[in-house]
């Protein structure tokens, strides 16, 4: 599974990509990461209700909520909340931080391997796997969408390890917590070219 460091790696690319000159700065970069960890702080509940980790913070709910206000402040109030407490950049700067939140954050579990998407008013986890392709015997060919799943992955069901809580129920006192940094080698690539990346923009930011 994807660990808190590629998260974060894949939201310094989108900080690096998306903010302007005139926020971009390590204040503003540290809000987009920090926006990719909040889903999952989701696992320091899992041991208090059970299935919290990949559903309490990792749906779809909560950017939508985040959409909704961010568009109420911005376009229809009279006087934006945002601005008036931090500025003018910040409506611009909290749209990347939700898109790391959304996309870094919940977004890279759902495609790697699961999230509780609809939680909690549907209580499914969903992934957003599979291949497409191109056959000179099949034609057009996809195993994304599958309406009619063997197992039905619930809450109940279901339990993400992670190195708060490794194993549904109570744990013996010796048990083992990893913590994951990097678990495979596309992941070590998008955590060094994130690096690299944001290296490259504050250096160019300092020059101009």
């Amino acid at each position: 599974m994807p660990s808190t460091l590629v998260h974060v790696a894949l939201a310094g690319l989108f900080a690096a990509a998306l903010l302007r000159e005139s926020v971009f700065g390590r204040r503003a970069v540290a809000v987009v990461l920090c926006a990719a960890v909040l889903p999952d702080l989701d696992s320091f509940v899992s041991p208090f209700l059970a299935g919290a980790h990949r559903s309490l913070g990792h749906n779809a709910l909560l950017p939508a909520l985040a959409v909704v206000a961010l568009v109420y402040d911005t376009r229809v109030r009279d006087e934006s909340w945002l601005r008036r407490r931090w500025g003018d950049a910040a409506p611009h700067l909290a749209w990347v931080a939700l898109v790391g939140f959304a996309v870094a954050g919940v977004g890279l579990d759902y495609v790697a391997n699961g999230v509780n998407l609809f939680w909690p008013l549907h209580d499914q986890f969903y992934t957003l796997n599979g291949r497409a392709g191109l056959s000179n015997q099949r034609g057009f060919f996809q195993t994304f969408v599958d309406l009619t799943p063997e197992t039905v992955r619930t809450t109940e069901n279901l339990h993400y390890a992670t190195g708060v809580d490794p194993s549904p129920g109570a744990e013996p006192e010796d048990v083992e917590r990893v913590f994951p940094l990097v678990w495979a080698g596309w992941q070590l690539l998008l955590v060094t070219t994130s690096v690299g990346v944001l290296a490259v923009r504050f250096a160019r930011s300092r020059r101009e």
